[in-house]
């Protein structure tokens, strides 16, 4: 996402940040859009086309995990080589996202997008066309499907530089239901390969992807309030300067947890629910779509929560729970009525801490959003390779994914100390400057 999207969601949260928004803005007819409703400002054609773009990237993004039970065992991949081919996209989006939000500042939203969608499609048609062979080849797509992971930091702004501060919220909640292209991953993937093969899946993804990129051509128009273009030096330079700063790195932390723990499961369960309970591939992804969607569900809810109890208190309680969920889910007996409520439960509790982590990183970050953004982001992609990625290697080891939730299960607990031993500081420094909101 970029500064100026994320820094407008985020002082907009109060009357004192709204006209400091305001004056930023200095654009007369954006100020006056302030005093129209949510639809009447706006521009509603790019607003539905950014969720609809999300939704769609989302959905090729995760497309290997539910494939994966039936790539492998066509291609003869180890449980180690599984769940690094799955883990893949994830680190390429969380790469990618920071390429992203550099670009819709230099070049437009509209056109980033555009460039992103032509990647994916040439990149899914020479797949389906020439057939994928080998792990090297899968690795590949999962580099391609990379670009769709990271059209979160277009489809944001895309549709938020549209709104004035006070209808920031409700631009950026509707563009960002998009992450329910996950769920249509889990649930479609394993039935058009059953019907078709798993490689005409690469193809027939291209379908929904074609007809949203003409509408996404047509509709999609770029806000004419935008923010000055950072050079890439001064873009870099952001980057470097928050590494310097120890809460941006308990940030990453944080986010490598929650979401980086919601879409390593997400990519993982389809296999798990196949090796360890001899389910089918389709009967996994429906059971992986249950447990995909209550994490996607929750996550308004979490940064709801977060402003009403405080974003510490409400993560504080995310780790310990998620914390104790892996720790049952690696000792508890492998039967589908005991792990399904357990994986559910989990996705829903790490959703929760997704929304909490954004309702402090504004708080804490406000002039620095944007790059903050990205890192955070990035974060959330790198804990998203390593849980999916050591979960197959675990399996390949011992036989058991038991040690990769227990190792998770730890990082969980380090994330929660860290929390504790930061909390007060923060409470007492920038907490204690910002009127009318917890944390």
């Amino acid at each position: 996402m970029c500064a100026y999207t994320a820094c407008t969601y985020a002082i907009g949260r109060s009357g004192r940040g709204a006209r400091q928004a305001a004056i930023a803005f200095s654009d007369p007819e954006f100020e006056s859009m302030s005093d129209k409703s949510f639809w009447q400002s706006g521009h509603r054609p790019t607003l539905i086309m950014a969720f609809l773009y999300f939704d769609v990237a989302f959905m090729v993004w995760n497309l290997l995990g539910p494939l994966a039970p039936i790539f492998a065992k066509s291609l003869a991949l180890t449980p180690a080589e599984k769940g690094f081919v799955v883990a893949v996209p994830t680190l390429a989006g969380a790469v990618l996202r920071l390429v992203n939000g550099f670009l819709v500042d230099r070049i437009g939203q509209k056109l980033t997008g555009t460039i992103g969608q032509v990647i994916v499609i040439a990149g899914l048609l020479v797949a389906w066309h020439f057939g994928v062979a080998s792990m090297q080849g899968l690795i590949a797509v999962g580099i391609v499907l990379g670009f769709a992971g990271a059209s979160f930091a277009v489809a944001l702004p895309l549709a938020s530089r549209w709104y004035p501060p006070q209808h920031q919220g409700k631009a950026m909640g509707i563009a960002g239901m998009g992450n329910s292209g996950t769920v249509l991953a889990a649930i479609f993937a394993p039935l058009l390969a059953k019907a078709y093969g798993w490689e005409n899946v690469l193809g027939l993804a291209v379908v929904p992807l074609l007809v949203v990129f003409v509408a996404y051509l047509a509709l999609v128009k770029d806000s004419p309030h935008q923010p000055p273009a950072k050079s890439t030096g001064e873009y870099v330079k952001g980057y470097f300067k928050m590494l310097g700063e120890g809460d941006a790195w308990w940030f990453i932390l944080f986010y490598g947890v929650t979401f980086g723990g919601f879409v390593g499961l997400s990519g993982s369960l389809p296999s798990w629910y196949v090796t360890e309970l001899a389910m089918s591939p389709v009967q996994a992804g429906y059971a992986t779509a249950a447990c995909v969607f209550a994490g996607s569900l929750v996550r308004p809810f979490g940064g709801a929560l977060a402003d009403r109890i405080g974003g510490i208190k409400t993560l504080s309680g995310v780790y310990a729970l998620a914390a104790v969920l892996l720790v049952v889910i690696s000792l508890a007996p492998i039967s589908f009525w005991v792990m399904f409520p357990l994986f559910f439960a989990v996705m829903g509790t790490l959703g929760v801490g997704n929304g909490a982590v954004f309702q402090l990183v504004p708080q804490r970050f406000r002039h620095e959003i944007g790059v903050m953004t990205g890192l955070v982001g990035f974060g959330g992609g790198v804990g998203g390779f390593y849980l999916a990625s050591s979960l197959g290697l675990a399996k390949q080891m011992t036989g058991s994914m038991s040690a990769g939730f227990l190792v998770f299960a730890v990082l969980a607990l380090v994330a929660l100390a860290g929390l504790t031993g930061v909390k007060k500081r923060w409470r007492t420094t920038w907490g204690a400057a910002i009127s009318g909101v917890r944390i």
